[in-house]
């Protein structure tokens, strides 16, 4: 296995990219995914999102990448600590989920800054609450965050890796 690299030697890799547009799912128009939620478009794009908005699959492509460059930035910021690629792109995923903000200022990261690279991993669970329901409960109607932080988990953890 590669040794984790400083992330100035790191850019989101394309399977990463993939990772996340797959969980993001893709809508030619702008939707509210959930009632609550701000409008998206494409694979999960919100800035300057309003009803009406359309966009191909090339357009919404290229906004997720701009949009990645700007997660990419902020995780830059906040993560003083090597990882592996497969770190970086589950930790960009989960960033460009939550937001920058969310991200850098959670105890995921503060463990990863230690150094407790299991630790941080196993703190993506923590990330499946949306407007106060638990969605790692059937019953609640948003089953499909859950899987996503199970699989970000398992990703960070190494697994199949």
């Amino acid at each position: 296995m590669i040794d984790r690299r400083p992330l100035l030697l790191l850019a989101l890799s394309a399977a990463g990219l993939v990772g996340i547009v797959a969980h993001e799912g893709y809508s030619d128009k702008a939707i509210i995914p959930v009632p609550g939620d701000v409008p998206t478009i494409g694979f999960g794009t919100t800035a300057g999102v309003k009803p009406g908005d359309r966009i191909t699959p090339p357009q919404a492509l290229a906004r997720a990448l701009t949009d990645v460059q700007k997660f990419e930035g902020a995780l830059k910021q906040c993560v003083t600590v090597p990882l592996h690629q497969y770190e970086y792109d589950v930790f960009v995923s989960l960033a460009y989920n939550i937001g920058p903000g969310a991200f850098c200022g959670s105890t995921l990261v503060k463990k990863l800054n230690a150094g407790d690279y299991p630790g941080a991993c196993a703190e993506i669970q923590r990330w499946r609450h949306f407007q106060g329901r638990d969605c790692s409960l059937p019953a609640n109607g948003c089953s499909g965050l859950w899987l996503r932080r199970q699989a970000e988990t398992r990703q960070c953890l190494g697994v199949g890796q």
